[in-house]
């Protein structure tokens, strides 16, 4: 008999074919018993009439433990009245294996840090379920746009022996004979070399952050893409920002309705973002808007110019856009040491961020490079960083240093707000935190 996907169910109408899963609910209704059964691929009404099976599979149908694994098959039948429009009518089952005992998590309301406590089986349920595959298709999308657009996937180091922006706090590693490295932040600076030899390319890995922070936002391991392209000036980056993260909600809009659906976040929301007509804004004009903001509600604080934004005033700027809102040109002392000054004010450099609307803040952050040796020599000094773990950094700028630029997007963060949760910790199979490292 033919095994069928819950996936692809439709295609099967009126056929007899078989499912290989597991049980996620079942009630009776007289001589009716109504199995939930899920493949991995979806969800499935299979029903057990007492006339169509025997009577030994009548009565295992209904007592069946959440979680049994078993094979069921009948015959596909639409049913608008059935999750998904289809249910499968059993003409019999099989048990595969039962559960020792109770599963732990039941229909009932659990508490989030027993659901994150058991995660290796809330994967199985329909909200991680419906997250993870929005995220796979966010992952696929941006091995396709990248691919399609001539960049080539550059994979870059986990240890590394420095940091990427000298600021924030890096994982320690101890090697041999007392040498040190670090847990990647970044591989923006390796990535660079790559746009050196290849013209376009982008990393998609782990990256890690030691940063003792429980708050909505953070993680301690998490995903980067990070594109970096020789010739793109800022103009060209923040256009290519701007077509990558419409791309991504276009993707997940063609591909992932009934997963928002099953999260309960409306497609109508994220239909603005996928324009890709976003608005953009100076860093002194996002501080402006603050300051006005402030004077409306006394719980948004506006800041003076030439502090950086913290998550609330990322929050509170986002939420005036019904889409992606970029913010460009920061002051240079409160950037990364490699990023170049802007050609009008040169105590401003060629950066931006990204913020995604509804208060989730920033998803995306790029610049375009310095890539004058003398400029980028002084900015090391000036940031007080080891001019000797540098060095070959340095080699990009004296030997056939032209333009180039690039950004970083965070793949949790950008799920996250795709998806309308409220913790990154959904976005990723199983989260590191602060206070979390298992399961």
């Amino acid at each position: 008999m033919q095994r069928a996907y819950i996936a692809e169910i439709a295609r099967y109408e009126g056929q007899t074919v078989r499912i290989a899963g597991w049980l996620v609910n079942r009630r009776s209704k007289g001589k009716l018993h109504f199995l939930i059964v899920r493949d991995g691929t979806g969800f499935l009404q299979a029903t057990v009439f007492k006339g169509n099976v025997d009577e030994d599979t009548f009565i295992r149908a209904d007592h069946l433990r959440q979680e049994t694994a078993l094979q069921v098959w009948g015959k596909v039948k639409a049913d608008s009245r059935a999750p998904g429009g289809y249910e499968l009518e059993v003409a019999g089952l099989k048990i595969e294996s039962e559960p020792e005992g109770e599963y732990p998590i039941t229909p009932k309301e659990h508490g989030t840090e027993f659901l994150m406590d058991n995660r290796h089986l809330w994967l199985r349920h329909r909200r991680p379920w419906a997250v993870m595959r929005i995220r796979d298709e966010v992952e696929r999308a941006t091995h396709d746009f990248f691919s399609e657009r001539g960049f080539i996937r550059f994979d870059t180091p986990i240890l590394t022996p420095n940091a990427v922006e000298g600021t924030t706090e890096l994982f320690e590693v101890d090697l041999f004979d007392g040498q040190k490295a670090y847990l990647s932040q970044s591989g923006q600076l390796y990535a660079e070399s790559g746009a050196m030899a290849f013209g376009k390319v982008y990393t998609f890995g782990p990256t890690f952050r030691a940063e003792r922070s429980k708050t909505r936002r953070h993680l301690l391991e998490f995903w980067m893409i990070e594109p970096e392209a020789a010739y793109l000036d800022h103009e060209g980056n923040i256009a290519l920002q701007e077509a990558y993260l419409s791309y991504l909600v276009s993707r997940v809009l063609q591909n992932r309705i009934t997963e928002l659906e099953m999260l309960g976040r409306s497609p109508e929301a994220l239909e603005p973002a996928a324009t890709g007509e976003y608005p953009r804004i100076s860093y002194k004009e996002a501080i402006e808007i603050l300051s006005r903001l402030a004077d409306r509600d006394s719980a948004i604080e506006a800041i003076p110019y030439g502090e950086d934004f913290g998550a609330p005033h990322e929050a509170a700027l986002s939420r005036e856009f019904d889409r992606p809102l970029f913010i460009e040109k920061y002051p240079a002392e409160i950037k990364a040491f490699y990023m170049q000054p802007d050609d009008e004010d040169p105590s401003l450099v060629k950066n931006d961020d990204v913020l995604a609307p509804e208060g989730y803040g920033e998803i995306i952050g790029g610049s375009e490079r310095i890539y004058e040796p003398g400029l980028l020599l002084k900015r090391i000094r000036e940031h007080d960083l080891p001019l000797e773990v540098y060095d070959w950094y340095m080699d990009l700028r004296r030997f056939g240093a032209v333009p180039h630029s690039g950004f970083g997007l965070g793949l949790e963060r950008t799920v996250a707000w795709i998806c309308g949760l409220q913790h990154v910790r959904e976005a990723i199979p199983f989260p590191r935190m602060y206070n979390r490292m298992r399961p």
